[in-house]
């Protein structure tokens, strides 16, 4: 069986410095979805213990790992299993590695016991062949239940210290944005993203662009960065530049779709038949830059690609966010593994007692928190609400910067003729403005009479040729 499984005759002209590497069920699944959709120049690798699931996969490249362990079987849900499988089989894994690889992605759903427990053995070995190895695994979606969630959460915590760079992707934040769906398109979406993330980051690297950026800048962001977020997305018509940024930064790619802090962040822009203008590539610049502070180094690409027509695509990749940890998902510890959150609060506990029954001790929710207070989380934190109202005021604010500074260059722009701008400088102010200086009536004459009526000395009424406020010699 594992004979008719791994097939490593791949031709010369068709290995790609770029390896997709499906581990487990899910990984599986994504790397399937991959392979059905394609991405330019790239290999696909599929790892599972699940002999069954190999025989329907169409990826050509296929090794069964714990052949002997597990016999052809799952891993059970373990994630023991599943290492020790990947262990077993890692020679296989490490002749596929050999063949010209600068670059994989290792894909898993995690919470199972193949993908949890295979990815970072897998991962290990790469890196200790001087591979760029970046992680792109999901969380489970939250009615998949407490105990894979956990699973999750540790084995990310493991896969983290074994690639240089990766990307979370929380499934739940796919049920708050398409809502209840079937249980076939809900993981559907899944495969997508996934999906989303590797041909993002692989095909800037092997669609040529004019201003092209290839693997060596890939590498200088993505190498040994910990954490990094990424968002994709494509918009056209009027604002179709800021509008196609806006939605990159809100993607469900995103767990947190703030990018303060990153030290470096790669982005690129693709237009079809329309090309992108420079004023465009400077509103994304532009806004880019004042959502990840004037610290952040952007490494930016453009190419062409004619099947968008009139639209513009933009990718992003931030990373260097000088923290080891994992967006949202912060140290957990026993005491807490309990703790239930509802979107958006913290946890809090409080005690119920009752007249008979000993005193129990019951969760309740904090509608009023306090930021800041939470030293340790439980696996609920990855379900709590972003903030989108905080966000959507954000982007706006941002949006108005960019319109508004793009609006006063425009005007700039269009005085472009040298002798308009001597006539210009050479008028003065008021004339300009229209003011007549020289409108003035004189005090000769003026409509104001020079007398005034006074009393004299006998109560009578006499006119008087000194009025103290007009005179020219005032008594």
């Amino acid at each position: 069986m594992n004979e008719e499984l791994i097939d490593f005759n791949m031709p010369t002209d068709e290995n790609s410095i770029i390896k997709v590497i499906g581990v487990g069920g899910g990984g599986s699944n994504a790397v399937n979805h991959m392979f059905r959709q394609g991405i330019k120049d790239v290999n696909f690798v599929v790892c599972n213990t699940d002999a069954q699931a190999l025989v329907i996969s169409p990826v050509p490249i296929k090794i069964q790992l714990g052949s002997s362990l597990t016999e052809g079987r799952g891993a059970g849900n373990k994630p023991d299993q599943g290492r020790q499988a990947a262990i077993e089989n890692i020679d296989e894994v490490k002749r596929v590695l050999a063949n010209n690889t600068k670059m994989v992605f290792i894909t898993a759903g995690m919470g199972g016991g193949t993908g949890t427990g295979a990815a970072p053995v897998i991962a290990q070995v790469a890196r200790e062949m001087n591979i760029l190895t970046v992680g792109i695994v999901t969380i489970p979606f939250r009615f998949e239940g407490t105990r894979r969630i956990n699973q999750a959460l540790l084995g990310i915590e493991e896969l983290k210290e074994n690639v240089d760079s990766l990307l979370v992707i929380n499934n739940e934040k796919l049920r708050e944005i398409y809502g209840d769906l079937k249980l076939t398109d809900a993981f559907a979406k899944a495969d997508n993203v996934l999906t989303m993330a590797a041909k993002g980051i692989a095909e800037i690297i092997t669609v040529h662009g004019y201003i092209n950026v290839d693997f060596a800048d890939v590498h200088t962001v993505m190498f040994n960065s910990g954490v990094s977020i990424m968002g994709a997305a494509t918009a056209s018509g009027e604002n179709r530049a800021i509008i196609a940024i806006q939605e990159a930064l809100t993607s469900p790619l995103l767990n947190n779709n703030d990018i303060t802090g990153s030290r470096n962040i790669l982005l690129n822009i693709t237009s079809g038949t329309e090309e992108v203008t420079m004023d465009e590539i400077g509103e994304i610049t532009d806004f880019v830059q004042n959502a990840a502070g004037s610290n952040a180094d952007i490494i930016w690409g453009n190419g062409t690609d004619e099947s968008l027509g009139d639209k513009i695509s933009v990718t992003i990749i931030a990373t260097g966010f000088g923290s080891g940890s994992i967006p949202e998902l912060l140290a957990r510890s026993e005491k807490n593994q309990k703790e239930v959150v509802v979107f958006g609060e913290k946890p809090n506990t409080v005690e119920f007692r009752k007249p008979t029954p000993p005193p129990i001790t019951q969760q309740s929710f904090n509608f009023d928190p306090k930021r800041g207070d939470v030293k340790h989380e439980s696996f609920s934190q990855y379900y709590e609400s972003k903030g989108k109202e905080n966000s959507r005021t954000t982007n706006e604010e941002r949006l108005n910067t960019v319109q508004k500074s793009s609006t006063e260059n425009k005007k700039l722009s269009e005085i472009e003729d040298t002798d308009e701008i001597n006539r210009i400088e050479n008028v003065p102010a008021y004339k300009r403005r229209n003011v007549d200086l020289d409108n003035r009536t004189s005090s000769d004459e003026s409509d104001i009479s020079r007398y005034t009526l006074k009393s004299d000395e006998n109560d009578g009424i006499r006119l008087s040729p000194n009025n103290p406020y007009i005179h020219d010699k005032v008594d």
